[in-house]
């Protein structure tokens, strides 16, 4: 018998898995539009690698009752998103290592779920399979991207912007100029038995 055809975006999931049977592809950044939504602005999506993927369907026997479905899902990717600290694009690369458990209904799922630490979805009569892929792309993608080391130094940045005159604001005198540069005389120490001296001064007539 020829092996059943399957496909990604409306996979029926319990077939797939009581098959054992597997999937695998690429994908264009560009095709995953939530994931390249949060990417870095003006980034050229073609300058990507592609989104590797893979997907395994397996049944667990059980000794009490009927057998766990299961489906493995493997994916890697390298994305580039913009540095909360300098600004500049920070690449990095993301792997999606997952076992999801199909149970029953909602239910199930729900009780499932809250038993253990499992990933459980319910069963359906058809997934998008790429949907689940991106699903999980964005929930790996870092809360806070940043280089470990910037580029650039974003203290001297800061410097130099705090640094550059405003455009339209009149220039600094040179009466100004040599102000800023002087450095303001140290404030004198009053002498500690001034106060004293002054009180044993007699009074003038």
């Amino acid at each position: 018998m020829k092996p059943r055809s399957f496909v990604p975006e409306k996979l029926d999931i319990q077939a797939f898995i009581e098959e054992g049977a597997a999937l695998s592809g690429e994908l264009p950044v560009a095709a995953l539009t939530r994931v390249a939504a949060g990417l870095m602005p003006g980034l050229d999506l073609g300058h990507l690698p592609a989104v590797r993927w893979s997907a395994q369907g397996r049944v667990v026997p059980q000794r009490v009752g009927g057998p766990q479905l299961w489906l493995d899902l493997q994916a890697e990717a390298e994305l580039e998103w913009e540095c909360q600290r300098c600004l500049h694009g920070v690449r990095e690369p993301l792997v999606i290592d997952l076992q999801i458990r199909f149970a029953r209904d909602e239910a199930e799922a729900a009780r499932l779920d809250a038993e253990s630490d499992e990933d459980v979805l319910p069963l359906a009569r058809h997934i998008n399979l790429l949907d689940l892929l991106e699903d999980e792309l964005i929930m790996a993608q870092p809360l806070v991207p940043r280089h470990d080391v910037c580029p650039t130094d974003v203290e001297a940045l800061m410097c130099d912007e705090r640094e550059t005159p405003v455009p339209g604001a009149p220039a600094p005198t040179s009466t100004q100029a040599e102000a800023a540069d002087t450095p303001e005389p140290a404030r004198q120490k009053p002498h500690p038995f001034a106060a004293l001296a002054a009180l044993k001064k007699p009074p003038k007539a």
